[in-house]
């Protein structure tokens, strides 16, 4: 069965966005070394599942670096091609190439996919939809890039968890741009 991982960064406090959805707090001078915890991460992946409020960002993002003969490489082609899955309540057709709308049941339609043939899932984002996958215990694997700054205020992702998770640390990594990546398993039963 195909793992959903989720790749996300936050804050040290928790945050992955301020109070209005602000990114500005966000550590951009990657290291090789993070960069090359990344590609190792997502070499096993072949699907991307986003928001509406991420995907409108991402997904124009990463054509563009492709297009741009400095930013294109083997990564951002690579972002740029796999399927997408974008969740929305709201959009009625997706505009974007090589992507899907999803507007049923999050429990059911993940069920579904990870029986799919394919390799793993990665979830990037955003905050309301990673709650939702939190909340149903849905994530395989939780890869947590935590950012080197406080906000005391912002989005968090772990506020609708109504019920205990307990995971179990794999592994834990600091880079020298400040980033801490922690890796973390659900313990099932």
């Amino acid at each position: 069965m195909r793992k959903v991982k989720l790749q996300m960064q936050l804050t040290l406090d928790g945050f992955v966005a301020g109070p209005n959805g602000e990114m500005d707090w966000l550590v951009w001078n990657w290291d090789e070394e993070l960069k090359q915890y990344v590609g190792a991460l997502t070499e096993s992946v072949d699907t991307i599942l986003l928001g509406r409020v991420l995907a409108q960002g991402f997904i124009p993002a990463w054509a563009s670096r492709v297009e741009n003969p400095e930013t294109a490489d083997a990564f951002a082609q690579k972002m740029n091609d796999l399927p997408r899955f974008i969740f929305s309540k709201t959009l009625s057709e997706t505009q974007w190439e090589n992507t899907t709308l999803v507007k049923g049941d999050l429990v059911e339609e993940i069920n579904a996919l990870k029986q799919q043939p394919g390799q793993d899932i990665i979830l990037y984002g955003g905050a309301k939809l990673v709650s939702a996958f939190i909340q149903h215990n849905l994530i395989d694997e939780y890869h947590l890039f935590v950012n080197p700054v406080l906000l005391g205020n912002g989005l968090p992702i772990f506020h609708a968890l109504t019920n205990k998770l307990n995971l179990k640390a794999v592994k834990s990594q600091l880079f020298s741009c400040g980033i801490v990546a922690l890796y973390y398993e659900p313990q099932r039963d």
